[in-house]
């Protein structure tokens, strides 16, 4: 058993023996339900969740069959139930809780194949459902998790099926479809043991290189991280040591930051789909806690992980900032004895609570609480806490000690800025010891505030009880002082507080309370009877619940158990762990009696009063009765909120004359029972009458309204106060926890545990809490599923009443109304229907005032309601009816409310049960155009006399009816015809939103293709053709109208806005649009299938306002009805495309990319007559605005089909054919660079892996264009030139990587073999080294050439020289598109080959190549080069550091710095021996610069983690400056050596220095000390030093009153005498 429920109290403990059996009576339910012939045998099952929940959450002890029999039945509804998503959700919760619970108990084989197509039915599939966004994306998350959660019990051989299923959306790694595959390879790749053979070298090797292939992405790096972290944890065998290098070199650069002043972050980082980041997230951004998990299970004896680890953490601790926050000891326990310091403890807590101010005002109203407190107790429960465990802790004698100091302290101070934290010190005094702390304390209190409520005005309001009646006559109105109503206010709430864990010792002062009580009541001041109520509540509480007594008190007998007592798990793991049960205050006889009494005295007396006011009219004053209600009504409320659920719940009423036991599901009881049912249902009636008097008397008094709600509440929401306890104390505890839990293994105790560890006193504050969760649980769910009773009548009096009181004018009113009438329809669904009828029928009512109207809207937007909307038929016609019909409203709140209201049955929408189809032709109540569709469809014509919101959502209701009842074919085909045909007249709606919603509309609805042709591997849809062929009738009938496409392009260009400062995607249409309508006219479905399917990373394209929706709108109707919509269009395209506004010519890139991919029969013959002839036009026409939409068309329109894009449209090679096709002679600089555009644009859609001969063929044709063309004048078709050039380089090299895998076709060995010889890498690569050369020399004799004169040759020489830098403009353009764009993985070697260009012409006199060169410089530091290539760029690296360029030598510096950190895993120590003697041999470089540069570059080479190369230089520098300034002191005079030579002698100690910039190694004292002995020398030198010493001051600044201790008084005299501020070494 649980431990939360061996702990519970006794009574609650032993009922838990029945909830073993009490769950297979649910399971033996649900398997009764669940019908597999009848998919709509479903709903019927959904009642039992929130059962099972109950069990799970309750920690139940079930039995491992039922749970099996259940996970199993569960997993057989969740997939019977497709395209019932709301069905699914539920149930795949449940089961993850059930599934994650008992996962090493069950035996179970879930096939992962049914999981992975729900998931691409719901998620991924081009015909998503009607659903609600939100219930879409409950609905991932639901399944996602099953899909974790079932992971371990997938067979044998799933591993292997699910790698080969997604290793074909991996092959392409510049389509969308790999960032999909690297999604579901994490989601569904299993490594239980089943699967481990799945996981060999081979597998590693694929994974890596998969991994590579899409550099710097976050999101990329987190799915394969978290793939390996888990085949690491869990497949033990494979020896991962090899690895090592690579593996800790990602983890490495997955942590963006910024090495050697460069950015913090990657530039460009590849553009994942935003669908796809949400619908794959990773919680972080660094996916570190991967990382983690995957370096613990590396750390094994003997591994060189331990190493690798150190390093890293070595060189990410330089960009943590992690200071070592050392302090000097603070020992504050100097008091000769624990007595002493308890005593000055003591008086230091009650100075500070003299001293105390509230925080804010204190709320006069009802909500004024008795622990509305200061900071001590609003942040936290720390303050209660730490007194409870002092108190709970200490000896007899010394808790007599401490009891006497509080008392004291109690009777002589009045705080009213204080009332919550004394009465936490009294409370937990008392809890300590009741007996003791109630005479010395409660008792003392008890007294004096009696004997101040005799000297108070009185009214005898307050019931019997106090001990002299009226002494003062009621007439006299006198008032109370405003210092005694405090102190008594003050002295009550402290009471109530202190006596919380009273219990039988309370019984002494029974009378003394009882007066108390009643005086408090009798009051005339509110305030006072406020108080009052809070002490019947705490003395309620206190006598009848159960509640922990021995919390705090340390049970071991061990003399120092006091501070070292064993923190314990809930997973008992040893004998040792096993500790004593909490006792519990379990109420005796007496106590029950007591309580008895007070409901005599405040409930049923109260309500006798309650009686005589309403029923006989006994006060003549207004005033007075306004009084006496208050006082009759706040002792009810107070009364049923002391006894919470101890007051029997009513009984329901059995259906069919039964006579049956109500059923158990659960224990749970908060205290014992006190009076019976009929007080409730007494106090239910009288309520009632009550009510009705106040909405006819005082409808205006929010008090009186607020409290008779608060009392309805407490009496119809059984359970719910216990409820709103536990859910508060959780957020306490979720503030707290992280204090007091500690891991299984502390390494201090001798034993490990099975969980994680807390105090014994929190765990038993946890086993409280769970009882109180239990005791609001236990009877909630006992009806909800039981048909056989009904709700019990005076409940349905309370529905009445609350339905009243919920469309009251006081919002407060209203608020509360709605929130205790929203918990009792939840709990008691009959009463759904009867509500939402009332509730539409005043949406539908022109004559309701505004308030009725908000109050309609609050509780029909509940989750309750919209779910009932689902199954019964009846109220989802009136609910819909109602919101269309409400535009009569004239109010602007009333509108607001009604649209959120439609906003919010969108966004949850969970489709509609055939049930409810079916109902749809009846006709409906009342109305006379027949069915509902009809009526909604009279609703959204443009003629209809509707506000134009109004005929927006009954389109929109429209729509989702249509797309609902695709689950029944029979309604379906009529209705689907009627709704495309209506959508598409909407195109052409003079509303603009209405427009929005058409396009969102057929994007949906047009689903078929008959018209479509037929690959080879495509099946013939003739079967639909007929079937469709209404629709094609009902479609071309409309579009076949004079002038339809011409008046649908002009009324759709007015939806596009060119917004020009926009670089976002914006599609046009949402700048106009608020948030509402937004819900409303777009579908947020398209997931995945969002175009364009590749990264858009070609920034020379610009922003377009291309929506490809409505792209695919024209590509359906050809689609759906073939050449006549060709031929429909022809005229209106000839007329849009040469339009003037971009808007227009944006309509016409749409349809024309629409109907280029649609594929239909006929297309390649209207192609011939005149669609070739339009782009040629759009190619050669000189129009630059509408370029971005133009080049979006063609990309559109080459786009490959199907998920990975792999399939070729029909039209493609004779668009490509088109574009490439060579410009006539006269065309201008801006034909051809829209060429370019438009090239660039088609080529990244091509799927390289798979590409036709025709295709790459084409590509070497451009490839030896643009090689050709490198040098052109235009800078910006030079740009495009680098664009182009890379993404063909890449195609081709992807696609040979991919050769052997798909062989024949024919003509291909001729190609493979051009491929092969890569001719332009030799090109380039020779063409590269002339121009970097011809360039340099150029600066050379551009710097040489003084002379006036330039000769002929000269000038041939110089232009020359200009064709190099543009050549070079260009070859940089190319390397930073490969960066930008992702393909750099694929060219690494030609890239490594231009780095010496890069690197030396960062600073020429031609200023556009210089910040070419820096762009790129700034993009290579990112990158992560393999073994490979790593010879090739370290020699390149090695040539530059010698270059005769001082400028070159530095800048070979600066990528230094970073290659290091990037590489440092991966370099042999031979490479890295090298690179460090080249950098040490530039610190005596001629140039200072150089030399400076290198020690910088030193100091972060020493933080790198090579700690062996580190103390090598560290001890030759050391010794090395020490030789010469031995020699400078023994010939006092200038030494031979140069002034370079001591320079880097002294750079080597800054670089030392300067390599640990917080820490203080034992050999730093003598290396800073040594440095600044060198501060006497000539310039560069004592610069040098100067600002060197201030660095190590400044960054020792925040620890050097303890590190100043590592060094001899003699070394700070020296340093003293560097530092500029000499008082700071002293």
């Amino acid at each position: 058993m649980h431990l939360y429920n061996e702990w519970l109290p006794p009574p609650v403990a032993e009922e838990t023996k029945k909830e073993k059996e009490s769950f297979a009576r649910v399971v033996r339910s649900v398997k009764e339900l669940h019908r597999p012939d009848d998919p709509e045998s479903v709903y019927a099952t959904l009642k039992w969740i929130s059962v099972i929940e109950l069990f799970v959450r309750a920690k139940s002890e079930l039995s491992v069959e039922d749970v099996t029999d259940l996970v199993e039945i569960g997993l057989q509804i969740f997939h019977s139930s497709e395209n019932k998503l709301y069905a699914q959700v539920r149930w795949g919760n449940v089961l993850v809780r059930l599934i994650n619970k008992y996962r090493k108990k069950l035996s179970l084989k879930v096939p992962w194949r049914p999981l992975y197509d729900t998931l691409i039915h719901a998620h991924f599939s081009r015909s998503p459902g009607p659903e609600g966004w939100r219930l879409r994306q409950r609905h991932f998350t639901a399944v996602t998790s099953l899909i974790r959660s079932c992971r371990r019990f997938f067979p044998q051989g799933a591993a292997s099926e699910i790698w080969s299923e997604f290793m074909s959306l991996l092959e392409n790694p510049w389509h969308n479809s790999s960032f999909e595959g690297s999604g579901f390879v994490g989601l569904f790749l299993p490594t239980n043991p089943e699967n481990q053979d799945f996981f060999s070298e081979k597998w590693i090797k694929n994974c890596l290189e998969l991994w590579d292939s899409i550099p710097n992405c976050q999101f990329w790096n987190s799915q394969w991280t978290a793939v390996l972290a888990r085949v690491i944890k869990n497949c033990s065998f494979i020896d991962w040591e090899s690895y090592f290098p690579m593996l800790f070199s990602r983890f490495l650069n997955m942590f963006e930051v910024p090495v050697a002043n460069g950015s913090g972050s990657y530039p460009f980082s590849v553009d994942v789909p935003r669908n796809t980041r949400f619908l794959f997230s990773n919680r972080t951004t660094t996916p570190s806690k991967s990382i983690a998990q995957s370096i613990v299970y590396f750390l094994k004896p003997g591994s060189s992980a331990h190493e690798q680890f150190k390093k890293l953490v070595n060189l990410l601790e330089q960009f943590m900032a992690v200071l070592d926050d050392t302090s000097d000891d603070l020992s504050f326990m100097t008091m000769a004895t624990f007595s002493e310091w308890l005593d000055e403890f003591l008086c230091r807590l009650i100075a500070l609570l003299q001293h105390l101010e509230p925080s804010s005002v204190i709320n006069e109203g009802l909500s004024s609480s008795a622990t509305s407190g200061t900071f001590l107790v609003e942040d936290g429960p720390y303050y209660y806490c730490m007194l409870e465990i002092l108190l709970g802790r200490l000896s007899g004698s010394l808790y007599s000690q401490a009891l006497k100091k509080i008392s004291k302290f109690v009777q002589t101070n009045i705080l009213p800025g204080a009332i919550a934290e004394v009465g936490l010190l009294c409370c937990a005094c008392v809890h300590s010891n009741p007996e003791e702390a109630v005479s010395q304390i409660v008792e003392p209190m008890l007294l004096a505030v009696i004997s101040s409520l005799k000297e108070i005005p009185v009214t005898g309001y307050g019931g019997k009880g106090s001990a002299e009646t009226l002494v003062v006559n009621k007439k006299d109105k006198q008032t109370l002082s405003p210092a005694l109503e405090a102190a008594i206010d003050y002295q009550l709430k402290v009471l109530s507080v202190a006596i919380t864990y009273g219990g039988s010792s309370l019984l002494r002062y029974k009378g003394h309370l009882i007066e108390a009580i009643s005086s408090a009541f009798n009051s005339s001041s509110w305030k006072v009877n406020g108080a009052g109520d809070h002490l019947l509540r705490s003395l309620l509480g206190s006598l009848i619940l159960y509640y922990p007594i021995d919390q705090y008190k340390c049970l071991s007998r061990h003399p120092a158990a006091p501070a070292l007592e064993e923190w314990i798990s809930t997973k008992a793991s040893s004998k040792d762990e096993q500790v004593a049960h909490s006792r519990w205050h379990v109420p005796t006889k007496e106590e029950t009696q007591f309580a008895n009494e007070l409901l005599y005295l405040h409930l049923q007396s109260a309500l006798d009063d309650l009686v005589s006011i309403c029923q006989s009219n006994i006060h003549s004053d207004a005033g007075d009765e306004k009084i006496h209600l208050k006082v009759t009504l706040l002792r009810i409320d107070s009364t049923l909120q002391g006894v919470l659920s101890c007051l029997p719940d009513f009984r329901p009423s059995p259906r069919h004359d039964m006579d049956e036991d109500p059923p158990f599901f659960i224990a749970g009881a908060s205290g014992s029972c006190v009076g019976s049912a009929e007080i409730r249902e007494k106090t239910a009636e009288i309520i009632h009458a009550a009510c009705k008097y106040l909405l006819e008397k005082k409808s205006d008094d929010s008090i009186l309204l607020i409290l008779i709600i608060r009392i309805m509440d407490a009496l119809g929401n059984y359970g719910s106060l216990e409820y709103d306890e536990w859910s508060n104390h959780r957020q306490a505890w979720k503030l707290e926890s992280t204090a007091i839990v500690e891991p299984p293994a502390n390494f201090i105790t001798e034993f490990h545990s099975k969980g994680k560890r807390r105090p014994r006193w929190a765990l038993i504050d946890k086993a409280y809490m769970h009882n109180t969760w239990r005791s609001s649980q236990s009877s909630y769910h006992l009806f909800r599923t039981d048909a056989n009773f009904s709700p019990p009548e005076p409940l349905t009096l309370m529905v009445d009443d609350l339905l009243t009181l919920c469309l009251h004018n006081y919002e407060t009113v209203r608020v509360l109304a709605g929130k205790s009438l929203l918990k009792l329809l939840k709990r008691w669904p009959p009463l759904l229907s009867k509500c939402i009828l009332s509730l539409t029928e005043n949406l539908r009512n022109p004559d309701v005032p505004e308030h009725v109207v908000l109050g309609s809207c609050a509780i029909l937007s509940s989750q309750s309601v919209l779910k009932h909307l689902t199954t019964d038929p009846k109220s989802f016609s009136s609910f819909l009816l109602g919101v269309l019909s409400s535009s009569h409203h004239e109010s602007m709140k009333s509108q607001k409310a009604i649209i959120e209201l439609f906003v919010k049955y969108n966004i949850h929408f969970p489709g509609l049960s055939r049930n409810i189809l079916r109902s749809l032709e009846s006709r409906v109540d009342g109305s006379t155009s027949g069915d509902l569709v009809s009526q909604i469809g009279s609703m959204s014509f443009d003629s209809s006399s509707l506000h134009w919101r109004y005929n927006l959502m009954a389109n929109r209701v429209l729509l989702l009816l249509a797309m609902s009842s695709r689950i029944d074919p029979s309604f379906s085909f009529k209705i689907l015809d009627e709704t495309a045909g209506h959508f598409l007249r909407n195109l052409k709606s003079q509303l603009p939103q209405t427009r929005i919603l058409a396009i969102s509309a057929l994007n949906t609805l047009l689903k078929e293709s008959p018209q479509k042709m037929q690959g080879k591997d495509q099946p013939s849809v003739s079967s639909q053709e007929n079937a469709n062929s209404s629709l094609d009738l009902a479609l071309s009938q409309i579009f076949q109208e004079e002038g339809f496409f011409r008046e649908t392009f002009e009324s759709l260009s007015h939806i596009h806005i060119t917004d020009t400062d926009s670089s976002s995607r914006n599609h046009g249409s949402s700048s106009f649009q608020s948030m509402a309508d937004k819900s409303i006219t777009r579908f947020f479905f398209e997931f995945s299938a969002s175009w364009p399917r590749t990264p858009s990373w070609i920034s020379l394209l610009g922003s377009d306002i291309f929506d490809p929706s409505f792209a695919r709108i024209f590509k359906r109707l050809a689609q759906e009805c073939g050449v006549p919509v060709l031929m429909a269009l022809k005229s209106p395209l000839e007329e849009f495309c040469n339009a003037k506004e971009r808007p227009k010519q944006c309509v016409a890139a749409e349809a024309l990319a629409g109907v280029l991919h649609s594929d239909v029969n006929g297309l390649l013959s209207e192609w011939d007559s005149w669609i070739m002839v339009q782009l040629q036009n759009v190619i050669l026409g000189q129009s630059v605005e509408s370029i971005p939409e133009w080049a979006a068309c063609i990309r559109y329109a080459v786009t490959g089909k199907g998920k990975q894009g792999t399939k070729i449209p029909v039209m493609r090679q004779q668009i490509l054919d088109c574009i490439v096709a060579p410009l006539p002679p006269s065309a201008t600089t801006t034909v051809v660079a829209k060429r370019y555009a438009f090239l660039s644009a088609a080529l990244i859609e091509l799927s390289p892996p798979k590409m036709p001969i025709s295709e790459v063929k084409l590509h070497i044709v451009l490839l030896d264009e643009l090689i050709c063309n490198m040098s052109h004048s235009s800078a910006q078709i030079r740009e495009a030139i680098g664009v182009i050039l890379s993404v063909l380089c890449s195609n081709i090299r992807l696609r040979m990587s991919y050769q052997q895998e798909y062989p024949s076709e024919e003509g291909r060995t001729d190609v493979d073999s051009r491929l092969k010889e890569e001719n332009w890498f030799t090109l380039i690569s020779a063409r590269a080294s002339e121009a970097v050369t011809n360039i340099q020399q150029a600066s050379i004799s551009d710097s040489l050439d003084t002379s006036a004169d330039v000769d002929m040759e000269s000038a041939q020489s110089n232009g020359d020289s200009l064709d190099d830098v543009k050549w070079m403009e260009t070859l940089f353009h190319f390397i930073i598109s490969s960066f930008k764009s992702g393909r750099a993985s694929y060219l690494l070697d030609v890239i490594a080959g231009f780095l010496y260009p890069v690197i030396s012409l960062q600073e020429t006199s031609h200023k556009d190549l210089s910040t070419l060169a820096k762009a790129t410089f700034e993009l290579l530091k990112w990158r992560l080069f393999p073994d490979s290539h790593l010879q090739k760029v370290i020699g390149v690296i090695l040539s530059s550091a010698d270059d005769s360029n001082w400028r070159i030598r530095s800048s070979t510096l600066t990528y230094l710095r970073t290659f290091m950190y990037r590489h440092t895993f991966i370099l042999t120590n031979e490479e890295k021996q090298k690179i460090w003697k080249t950098v040490e041999k530039l610190l005596v470089d001629s140039q200072v610069e150089v030399r400076e540069h290198a020690a910088a570059v030193l100091a972060g080479l020493m933080k790198g983690g090579d700690e062996d190369f580190a103390a090598d230089f560290r001890d030759r520098s050391y010794a090395e400056a020490n030789s010469f300034q031995k020699r400078r002191n023994r010939r006092k005079s200038s030494s031979a050596k140069s002034i370079a030579e001591v320079h880097g002698a002294v750079l080597g100690l800054v670089a030392s220095v300067l390599s640990v910039p917080y820490d203080m190694p034992s050999w730093l004292p003598d290396h800073v000390t040594l440095l600044a002995r060198f501060a006497g020398e000539p310039t560069p030198i004592k610069s040098t030093v100067t600002k060197a010493v201030a660095e190590f001051r400044r960054t020792h600044a925040d620890t050097w009153n303890i590190q100043k201790d590592s060094f001899t008084e003699d070394q700070l005299e020296i340093l003293a005498d560097t530092s500029s501020s000499s008082s700071y070494f002293a």
